[in-house]
C-alpha cells in the first residue's frame, strides 16, 4: 500500500494483537482498518503508546490540504472531519472502508483531548445542548401550547356533559 500523505510505501507494524500500516521514514502517518483506531485513541491504552513514535523524515514537506484517497480502496477520496466534538483534529476516512489515516502528531493529539470519560460525556453533553438548544426550546414550547390547548378543549367537554366526565365511569379515562 502506498502512504496517502507523502506517497511512500505503507510498513505493517504489529503491537500487541494490533496490526497498522505505518509509514516509516516519511511522513510518519498511520493506516487504521475499520475500527482499529478505538484500541489506541484514549491515554489508558496501552497499545497506543508505541505508535506515538515513528520515525518520520524531518525533510519531507507533507501538503495537509491536498485530498487523499484511500489506500485499501483504489481511487476512492477520503472524507476529512473531526475526530470528535471538540472539533480540534482533522483526521481522513475513507466512506467505502471505514479505514482512518492520521497524520504525524494525531495520535498523540487526540489520545490528550480528553482525560476521563467523564470529561468526554461533558464536553459532548456541551456540544448537544450548543447544537440542539434552540430547537429542544422551540419544541417544548410548541408541546406546552398543544396541552394547553387540548385541556382547554377537555374542561368545555366537562362543562357541556359532566356525568360522562366523572373518573371510572368510561373505559377509556378521565381528564
Amino acid at each position: 500500500m502506498e502512504c496517502p500523505a507523502c506517497g511512500r510505501p505503507l510498513v505493517e507494524h504489529t503491537v500487541g494483537g494490533l496490526t497498522v500500516d505505518v509509514c516509516r521514514g516519511g511522513c510518519a502517518g498511520i493506516w487504521f482498518d475499520q475500527l482499529e483506531i478505538k484500541k489506541v485513541d484514549e491515554p489508558h491504552e496501552a497499545l497506543g503508546e508505541e505508535l506515538l513514535s515513528i520515525e518520520r523524515d524531518p525533510t519531507l514537506q507533507v501538503d495537509f490540504e491536498r485530498r487523499r484517497t484511500c489506500p485499501r480502496c483504489v481511487g476512492q477520496v477520503m472524507m476529512r472531519h473531526y475526530f470528535s466534538i471538540r472539533r480540534q483534529i482533522e483526521i481522513d476516512e475513507c466512506p467505502r472502508c471505514a479505514g482512518f489515516f492520521l497524520d504525524s502528531g494525531e495520535l498523540q493529539a487526540i489520545r490528550e483531548q480528553f482525560t476521563s470519560e467523564v470529561d468526554k460525556n461533558t464536553a459532548a453533553q456541551s456540544a448537544f445542548g450548543d447544537q440542539f438548544a434552540p430547537q429542544l426550546e422551540a419544541m417544548r414550547e410548541e408541546s406546552q401550547k398543544k396541552a394547553e390547548r387540548a385541556r382547554s378543549v377537555a374542561r368545555i367537554f366537562r362543562f357541556i356533559l359532566p356525568s360522562y366526565y366523572i373518573p371510572g365511569k368510561q373505559s377509556w379515562g378521565a381528564f
